[in-house]
């Protein structure tokens, strides 16, 4: 305000002389207009035949480009461009990496999971098998993250969870969304492929499968979070295709209906926040309470006659009873995420499953009990 104020006293004071004379051109008036209301040293003023730039580094760019860019023009002076930066800014940079949502890379450990059981962990080869198994597995699952949330980015503007979204926000620029996408899949092919031709036709299928469910199958109640379930499945599965490890089908089992439960619990928490003034998915409309309370109820019951029945299985092979005794922190594990579930708190497993101190115990008891028995013992 006293920028403008003294603007008009100086307005005010020049000379009526010159109106007058009549003599002074209209390029003189501009001329002079800029040099009386442009309070700046003339050193820093633009030179002829120069435009300012902000690389100048001098107060007067600044101003030029922020308070007198429209007095510029008023006064017939230059008026300077906005740099508009690279293409790919450090910024730009670090909302990709968070786009990414690196936090969901904790599911890719399911690699493990098959070697793991079958005793494997301790052979080199298979370690640097498995350790590109979960780079390839994090690669493809942050490209599906990306082209989700640009599918998505409407909807996501409406949920209060989710609208701080890099892409949901304009953070980052669907341009550098879909080149990141593109990059993260050829590479993640790539490993697969150097691993195991089998590990890249796993891969490709997971590709093909959480695309899928992004386009179509998210929208039919059911095969939605039938599709989520076989993304942890084939995850699972890859461990085994990329070591040469037999998977049985109770390890299969356990991971299906394992998988259901953690989906299907964090559908339970969606639907129990859904009100009229918020668009959802058409699919999740479809579900009740009461069936996914169903559901989950089934998917632990199937999920744990399953694991013992392998570990009964397996304890019966090596004539130990550390198998067995992997059922107690398994089923309590369960039991306690089956009570946040009811609580609502499934919405993001994967933060769940590390801020709750019973369920980290829990993990943590049975990894204890499986590796002794396992690496130890036997």
């Amino acid at each position: 305000m006293a920028y403008i104020l003294a603007i008009g006293a100086t307005l005010q004071l020049r000379s009526p002389a010159t109106h007058r004379a009549g003599k002074a051109s209209p390029e003189t008036d501009k001329k002079e207009l800029w040099e009386s209301i442009n309070p700046l040293d003339a050193a820093a003023r633009p030179k002829p035949g120069r435009r300012a730039s902000l690389d100048d580094g001098t107060l007067a760019d600044e101003l030029a480009i922020g308070i007198d860019g429209p007095l510029r023009e008023l006064a017939g002076g230059p008026v300077a461009d906005r740099d508009s930066g690279p293409a790919l800014s450090p910024a730009a940079l670090r909302e990709l990496v968070r786009a990414c949502r690196p936090r969901q890379w904790v599911k890719n450990v399911l690699v493990i999971a098959a070697p793991g059981a079958a005793g494997a962990l301790g052979h080199p080869e298979v370690a640097g098998k498995i350790i590109l198994a979960f780079v390839c597995f994090c690669a493809l699952s942050s490209a599906t993250y990306l082209f989700n949330d640009i599918h998505d980015r409407a909807e996501d503007r409406e949920n209060p969870l989710r609208r701080e979204r890099p892409i949901a926000s304009g953070a980052l620029a669907i341009p550098v969304a879909v080149a990141g996408a593109i990059a993260l899949i050829a590479f993640g092919l790539g490993v697969a492929l150097f691993v195991r031709p089998w590990l890249a036709a796993v891969a490709g299928s997971y590709v093909l499968l959480t695309g899928s469910y992004t386009l179509w199958w998210r929208h039919v109640a059911v095969a939605d979070i039938a599709a989520i379930s076989g993304g942890f499945v084939l995850r699972a599965l890859a461990g085994g295709v990329a070591t040469s490890v037999p998977v049985s089908r109770w390890f299969l089992l356990v991971t299906s209906f394992g998988a259901l439960f953690l989906v299907t619990g964090k559908r339970y928490a969606e639907l129990r926040q859904v009100d009229d003034t918020r668009r959802v998915r058409a699919a999740l409309r479809q579900y009740s309470e009461r069936y996914l309370l169903f559901v989950i109820g089934l998917s632990a019951s199937v999920a744990t006659t399953a694991y013992c029945l392998w570990a009964f299985q397996r304890s019966h092979q090596a004539k130990l009873s550390w198998y067995e005794l992997t059922v107690i922190p398994f089923v309590l594990w369960l039991m306690r995420y089956g009570l946040l579930i009811d609580r609502g708190e499934g919405q993001a497993p994967e933060e769940l499953i590390l801020r709750d101190r019973f369920l980290l115990s829990m993990g943590a008891a049975w990894t204890v009990i499986f590796v002794v028995g396992v690496y130890v013992v036997a």
